[in-house]
């Protein structure tokens, strides 16, 4: 089967359950791990720009693209004479059916049940004795956090935090005022690049907070990624403690 990621945590799982660069015959531009192989795979574009002439001339049997990551009337414009699956991840519930479904149509069921055990025990890990409440920072200029409906809110969730911003949806603009009454502010590495300067610039409005910068795939790269993020979550936690 030839099939095309137009999702870089997807690109990421396919290779984990074993698909090979004969079988994975497109990817985007931010299809990055893993690094050894996603370079031997033909570029497609962005995913909110893919090249769909490019696309069509590659052949594919299967095209498997996501709500929230491309862009719905790209999508459409490829259900129209391919195959499209489209994915929409917002719980680990999600990302167990997601890894268990992949690993039915390529007939890699033991190598999904391993990932989808692994991902359970990344979560199984002592959680804080208090709830505290994290102010999770995506974009700068404008601050950007993420609403209670997202993936990242969830993770956060799953790790026994309480997203600050989780009454209100999607990525939401915030002012640095804002983030006071966080316990922690989080600081994404993507897709913001968030570095230690920016940690200054906040402490100048947020004193009485805690700052970090955390590995923002961790907390939003769905699919097999999860699963190897276990002793990242336990340092995080072990470091909060």
């Amino acid at each position: 089967m030839r099939v095309i990621s137009l999702v870089p945590s997807i690109t990421e799982t396919l290779f984990d359950l074993g698909l090979s660069t004969d079988e994975i015959v497109g990817r985007t531009k931010f299809c990055i791990h893993p690094e050894n192989l996603v370079d031997k795979v033909e570029l497609i574009g962005g995913t909110k720009n893919i090249n769909i002439e490019k696309i069509k001339s590659l052949k594919p049997d299967l095209i498997i693209a996501n709500k929230e990551e491309n862009v719905k009337e790209q999508v459409e414009e490829l259900m129209k004479d391919l195959k499209v699956l489209l994915t929409n991840i917002e719980t680990l519930e999600d990302n167990y059916y997601l890894i268990k479904q992949l690993g039915h149509i390529f007939g890699k069921e033991e190598k999904a049940q391993f990932f989808n055990l692994r991902t359970y025990e990344a979560f199984d890990i002592p959680k804080p004795d208090k709830k505290l409440k994290v102010a999770y920072l995506i974009w700068k200029n404008p601050y950007m956090t993420i609403g209670g409906d997202t993936f990242i809110s969830r993770i956060l969730e799953e790790l026994g935090f309480e997203n600050l911003f989780k009454k209100l949806k999607r990525y939401p603009e915030v002012q640095l005022e804002d983030l006071k009454n966080a316990d922690l502010i989080f600081l994404s590495s993507e897709p913001f690049p968030f570095k230690e300067k920016h940690i200054d610039e906040i402490k100048k409005v947020c004193i009485n907070q805690r700052i970090m910068i955390v590995d923002g795939e961790a907390f939003s790269w769905y699919g097999t990624h999860l699963a190897k993020c276990g002793n990242y979550y336990g340092k995080l936690l072990e470091d909060l403690r």
